[in-house]
């Protein structure tokens, strides 16, 4: 395995176009059976990527607040089908967008019903993000809403695109659901983490206040350009000291420390140090919510080609999603069993969590845009390689 899997990680950085680098693992229940990192940190620069090389991991940070979310539903302090603007009012205030006039001013009305925390926890809101809706895009600009990137409460306060529990829609929801931990909890999400997630688990080295040590082994994000060609882009970064920590997109982290995360949920909850979940709470991260629906899940468009690609994981694959996954309903063609669970970081970082098979692994680059020609292939070809060499 260790030979094959090195292999797919020289060819993706080797190509012509390729990845400038890659860290790469694989877990059981107990350890990582791989583990790679092949390439440099930086184009241009000679410092490698290694196994300690930070990460900014965007949507991979979503589930690790929806385990934060559901340590409340066990505790009695939340509900999943209590209304959110019960704990943050300012969410009852959000109107559906229905288009814009001829004056060219947004036509809003109220929703149907109040949003859930399930919904935020499902992504039926109707929250999403400016980068995969032309509307929403449009929108924020009309009221000046700047970018999530500036990690800003102002940045999550848009419009729905439909009413609650009509579809799946990619966006803000964990940043809503982040700031409903802090309101119960009465501190910052980080400080959450750092006290009922990151110690049972062993995470030393994942944080939304970047320290200089972990600044100092942070990996460059790139730029491809449309004529393939990559570039470096140290000024593009979330901010060291963020006004706001985002649950939808925040963290920096290390593979290695991601791993441990993977191994609690391939365990039901439980961590090298302890417990994070119960056992029957931990299973609703793998049981899929959208089960004798219609809706479809997994497919996105780009309102902006220079931060996403548009796609779908694993087109004619039957999807749904859990409170923190994607979810695939058949056997995939990587070899992944059904029921299995997965999800991506903007940068070009994917995972997937297989608990029939007791394994789960994690591909890190920094590329924007999302989904890009050269990562996301190998990714699916290191997953492919992984089921090809378990036995």
């Amino acid at each position: 395995m260790k030979a094959a899997l090195d292999s797919v990680l020289q060819q993706t950085t080797g190509r012509h176009g390729g990845t400038p680098g890659v860290v790469a693992m694989v877990t059981d229940q107990d350890r990582n059976l791989y583990e790679g990192a092949t390439g440099v940190r930086e184009l241009g620069k000679q410092t490698p990527m290694d196994l300690d090389t930070v990460f900014a991991i965007f949507s991979s940070t979503k589930a690790i607040v929806s385990v934060c979310a559901l340590q409340l539903v066990e505790e009695g302090l939340l509900r999943l089908d209590d209304p959110a603007g019960k704990y943050l009012p300012e969410l009852d205030e959000l109107q559906v967008l229905e288009g814009f006039g001829a004056d060219g001013q947004p036509r809003l009305r109220s929703p149907k019903r109040r949003i859930t925390v399930s919904d935020l926890l499902l992504h039926t809101s109707g929250l999403g993000y400016d980068f995969f809706s032309t509307e929403d895009k449009r929108y924020r600009q009309l009221k000046d809403i700047p970018s999530i990137i500036t990690c800003t409460k102002e940045s999550i306060q848009t419009v729905l695109q439909h009413d609650p529990g009509d579809a799946w829609t990619y966006g803000v929801n964990a940043d809503w659901l982040g700031l409903i931990v802090e309101k119960l909890r009465g501190k910052r999400l980080g400080e959450v983490m750092h006290e009922r997630v990151f110690p049972p688990l062993g995470m030393t080295d994942t944080a939304f206040s970047v320290n200089d040590d972990m600044m100092a082994r942070r990996a460059t994000i790139h730029s491809r350009t449309e004529d393939g060609q990559l570039v470096p882009v140290p000024e593009l970064a979330l901010p060291r000291e963020p006004a706001m920590d985002m649950g939808g997109h925040g963290l920096y982290g290390t593979v290695r420390d991601y791993m441990k995360f993977i191994r609690m949920i391939l365990n039901d909850g439980a961590g090298e140090n302890g417990r994070v979940l119960k056992p029957e709470t931990a299973h609703l991260l793998a049981k899929d919510g959208y089960a004798g629906t219609s809706i479809p899940i997994g497919f996105w468009e780009t309102s902006d080609p220079g931060l996403a690609n548009s796609g779908e994981f694993m087109p004619g694959v039957d999807k749904g999603w859990s409170h923190a996954f994607m979810i695939n309903r058949e056997k995939a063609p990587t070899g992944r069993s059904p029921g299995s669970m997965a999800w991506a970081g903007l940068a070009n970082c994917y995972l997937w969590i297989d608990k029939t098979k007791g394994i789960g692994g994690y591909w890190a680059t920094q590329i924007l845009p999302f989904y890009d020609c050269s990562s996301y292939p190998g990714f699916y070809e290191f997953e492919a390689t992984t089921y090809n060499n378990l036995d």
